[in-house]
């Protein structure tokens, strides 16, 4: 679960702040002084609460929830204001919660309790996958996933996108070098290459990810928690953030989504 926050007040910002750590311990939360640098946030990475100051200089707290709305019309919106006079803007937006100050962990998990787009963690998940944009890979604690070879990541890409069928050897070492004949040269160099793909999921303690049998790999995708698959069970918050791209780094997944219309 990822969280944003902004409060242009910077002791409000910290009160909100310890309110959300104490009641979600375990989400993802980001916080900011200037709206504009949450919006960003929201535009690239997503996420799936926002809470908002309503009283803010330069722009108030329901007209970045408009804008977020336009990133992601299901994202959760909870105002945080000492005034009640913005109700009523607040309820048209379809906002989820509206708090009043001061903010406390007890009213924050209310909140939570009650939102308007329920928000169902995976459970077992041991690494979250972004495939819209480019691919990336993170912990649970959101730090980006370190490959030694880039070409390990690309391989784990590849497997993603299968979404735990089984590939062979040489159908993998076909997607990644097409030009290249699948020799026993190239074949060593696919093993060392999934060899440090291992390693880097090792590291932290994921590689149970990869089901591994002679000749083939898979993943396993109630281990992942992906918007791609997210995407393919037609969850609101994936579909609103596939922007017509799909590991864009990677020139096999071009034509990975010309089959969806949405």
């Amino acid at each position: 679960m990822k969280i944003l926050a902004v409060d242009d007040e910077a002791l409000a910002l910290e009160m909100l702040t310890e309110a959300i750590e104490e009641a979600v311990p375990d989400a993802e939360l980001k916080v900011f002084q200037k709206p504009t640098q949450l919006l960003e946030e929201a535009q690239q990475n997503g996420c799936d609460i926002a809470f908002l100051d309503i009283h803010m200089r330069g722009i108030t707290g329901v007209e970045l929830a408009k804008k977020l709305k336009e990133v992601n019309p299901k994202m959760n919106i909870i105002f945080v204001t000492g005034f009640d006079e913005y109700t009523g803007d607040a309820m048209r937006l379809h906002a989820s919660g509206y708090i009043m100050k001061p903010v406390t962990a007890e009213k924050i998990a209310e909140e939570m309790e009650d939102l308007r787009f329920p928000i169902v963690p995976k459970s077992g998940v041991l690494l979250r996958v972004q495939c819209f944009g480019n691919f990336d890979v993170f912990t649970l604690d959101g730090k980006p996933l370190h490959f030694e070879r880039s070409r390990s990541k690309e391989v784990f890409a590849y497997l993603v996108h299968r979404q735990g069928s089984s590939c062979t050897i040489k159908e993998i070492a076909a997607t990644l070098f097409e030009d290249m004949p699948y020799d026993k040269k190239q074949q060593a160099y696919i093993q060392k290459i999934m060899s440090a793909m291992m390693k880097s999921l090792k590291k932290v303690g994921a590689e149970k990810v990869v089901n591994k049998s002679y000749n083939s790999l898979s993943v396993n995708p109630s281990l992942l928690d992906c918007d791609y698959y997210r995407f393919k069970e037609l969850d609101g918050g994936a579909v609103n953030a596939y922007q017509n791209e799909y590991m864009a780094q990677y020139y096999w997944a071009d034509f990975m989504f010309d089959d969806y219309d949405y």
